[in-house]
């Protein structure tokens, strides 16, 4: 069972830029797909970024050029980058590997 715990988030005003890190157990962190998404409230969960095994990522069409996931392999962490917030980036934030997700961190972008 991976396990998962995201950190980082904050109150930041549009414009300005948070580091989200999301630490993963387990001693094959290197072969899973990691992903980000977040949930704003009322709202579903919507997948953000992904990162492979091999480095590759994928964004969401709404943070594309805004946001850069990355990964750690030696320190089992996954990163999200995020710059110029916006309000409409206001949301719980979760790490998510094979079936498994971390607890959340919330971002809050003030106008």
């Amino acid at each position: 069972q991976v396990q998962l715990v995201e950190s980082g988030g904050g109150l930041v005003q549009a414009g300005g830029s948070l580091r989200l890190t999301c630490a993963v157990s387990g001693n094959t962190f290197s072969i899973y797909t990691i992903a980000w998404y977040r949930q704003a409230p009322g709202k579903q969960r919507e997948w953000v970024a992904s990162i492979r095994s091999s480095g590759s990522t994928n964004y969401a069409d709404s943070v594309k050029g805004r946001f850069t996931i990355s990964r750690d392999n030696a320190k089992n962490t996954v990163y999200l980058q995020m710059g110029s917030l916006m309000p409409d980036d206001t949301a719980a934030y979760y790490c998510n590997a094979q079936t498994s997700w971390g607890q959340g961190t919330q971002v809050t972008v003030s106008s």
